[in-house]
């Protein structure tokens, strides 16, 4: 039986399961189902107080992994918002679900798969969302959720300064006028950052906070059925704006800055991209180094950012407590991926590297033995595992399709050995777009057409003989393999499943925490005993 057949029998069954289980487990009165406050935060690397960020101000976010349990090695299993999402909200790792970019819809290739959302629906939570929890264009998925939220209204800006907005249609009339019909394609985003003396509601995190507030007061009130309230913080996603308080936290002087801005030495080439995504905005030099001034101003809009995003986590957490139902409601924390600020020199997700793809992820829930609670964990979990967690923790069967493993039994005792290797992976992030959308012929007409014959440059002097365009824009896959000391990142043609790696990086995070030195060439051996780990994992992971 081939692959594809196989899993889609997994699914059939897996909304059997689903289906049953709505009509056998509808919560009653007296053993009620726990709520679920489900967190979802983009692009925020670990930059937190409870993480040993010595300049990040997260109050509220440390207070609750004072209070819960934190995991120092979180992954997620793509460093872009869409392929690493689908992952999460589907239980698929992308090799499995096939998706890679973030232009790939969940239910146009897998119209039958049961979300997470959608299964805590099916047995009986009522299921809503704030923000963003599925990537843009799975959004409202009408079998996900058992309502969606009505349109924003106008006071609910990009930015709020006047002279920022006409910034953004300035540049988007200039760059129609100049490559046509590519630009809509991300090349006008106006400003990168923004600081404006507003109320919280004037961006959409905080009015979907208060939305969220509203509904969680109304939810409260039905004693006969639990929810899943998914909420989602845009920020700090491009564009860092943030009302002005939260960047007055910071003196931008004394913020730290990368401490290694240069590549990997003997690192993949393809392997970093030009920083396309901060590049499209407005004000950002569109070849070369940043100057340092813009670069602190710019570390400076993505703090202010995490402070703003963790106020109103604070304000939900509240909203809880004043409805009386903290105590019957799992919360739970995470990012769909990290984010490069000027390390190894680039500025952006999109790569195979530990600062891409290391992620918060804490979790609180009512019943965690008080002895564990505020406790770190370093045991190795990964985003996908989510999906199972919360259904254990809640009580429900878990749908025969889900790649991820269960992390509850960390909350009772998160010492215990745990898993051996994580996974992630990415396509050539030097020869993709910033959406990880293989590259438009008329990109290479825009002001991407120098950063890309660099790039090209740098991969046809590392790999000779081996370069061919085709190859190395649409098929080369980076698999990258976290296990406790090292990371190893494999780069081979997806598309043929026996032919031999391309090329080895590995690292050594006992020696060199920052991923500094590829070491792959001089450890012959211990490259060939972590390729033997990988094949073995990748044949209970579905890895190509």
């Amino acid at each position: 039986m081939s692959l594809s057949k196989f899993i889609g029998i997994l699914f059939l069954l897996g909304q059997a399961v689903g289906c049953s289980s709505a009509q056998n487990s509808i919560p009653k009165k007296e053993s009620k189902k726990p709520n679920i406050l489900f967190i979802a935060i983009d692009d925020l690397r670990p930059e937190l107080g409870s993480y040993g960020s010595e300049i990040a101000r997260s109050p509220n976010l440390d207070k609750l992994a004072s209070e819960g349990l934190q995991f120092n090695r979180a992954y997620c299993q793509q460093a872009i918002c869409g392929p690493s999402r689908a992952s999460v909200l589907t239980g698929l790792r992308p090799e499995t679900s096939g998706i890679f970019h973030n232009y790939l819809k969940i239910r146009e290739l897998h119209p039958d798969i049961v979300t997470l959302p959608q299964h805590f629906k099916n047995n009986g939570y009522e299921s809503v969302y704030y923000g963003k929890i599925f990537h843009h264009g799975d959004l409202d998925d009408s079998l996900s959720w058992s309502r969606v939220p009505g349109p924003q209204p106008k006071s609910v800006v990009g930015f709020a300064l006047p002279e920022n907005q006409q910034l953004r249609e300035e540049t988007r009339k200039e760059m129609f006028s100049k490559y046509g019909d590519v630009a809509k394609y991300g090349l006008a985003m106006g400003p990168a950052y923004e600081s404006a003396k507003v109320p919280d509601n004037t961006y959409a995190d905080g009015y979907n906070t208060d939305l969220a507030i509203a509904d969680i007061k109304k939810m409260a009130k039905k004693s006969d059925q639990p929810f899943f309230l998914g909420l989602g913080f845009h920020k700090p996603h491009l564009n860092w704006v943030a009302p002005k308080k939260y960047w007055d936290l910071y003196d931008e002087s004394k913020i730290p800055m990368a401490s290694d801005s240069t590549p990997p030495k003997d690192g993949a080439a393809m392997g970093l991209h030009p920083s396309f995504e901060l590049r499209v905005r407005s004000g950002i030099p569109k070849t070369g180094k940043l100057p340092p001034e813009l670069a602190r101003t710019l570390k400076h809009a993505y703090l202010a950012c995490i402070s703003y995003v963790d106020a109103q986590i604070g304000r939900a957490i509240q909203a809880l407590e004043e409805a009386g139902i903290r105590d019957n409601t799992i919360i739970i924390v995470w990012s769909d991926h990290g984010w490069h600020l000027g390390d190894m020199g680039i500025w952006g997700k999109a790569t195979n590297y530990e600062i891409a793809t290391r992620v918060p992820l804490m979790i609180w829930t009512p019943d965690m033995p008080d002895s564990n609670r505020g406790v770190q964990t370093e045991a190795l979990v990964e985003l996908i595992d989510m999906y199972p967690t919360l259904c254990e923790l809640a009580g429900i069967e878990k749908p025969v399709h889900l790649e991820g493993q269960s992390f509850a039994p960390l909350l009772k005792h998160p010492e215990q050995d745990w898993k051996t290797a994580v996974f992630s992976q990415f396509p050539s992030p030097a020869l993709r777009e910033w959406g990880s959308y293989p590259l438009r012929p008329a990109m290479r007409e825009t002001y991407f057409g120098p950063l890309l014959e660099e790039v090209e440059l740098k991969i046809k002097a590392q790999q000779k003989e081996k370069w061919d365009r085709n190859l190395f824009e649409n098929k080369i896959m980076g698999y990258a393999m976290r296990t406790d000391q090292y990371r190893f990142i494999v780069w081979k043609d997806r598309t043929l499943t026996q032919a031999s790696p391309l090329y080895f990086e590995l690292y050594d995070h006992k020696k060199d925490s920052g991923e500094t030195v590829n070491i792959a060439s001089s450890n012959p051996q211990l490259v060939a005993r972590l390729m033997a780990q990988f094949k073995k994992e990748k044949e209970q992971h579905s890895l190509n």
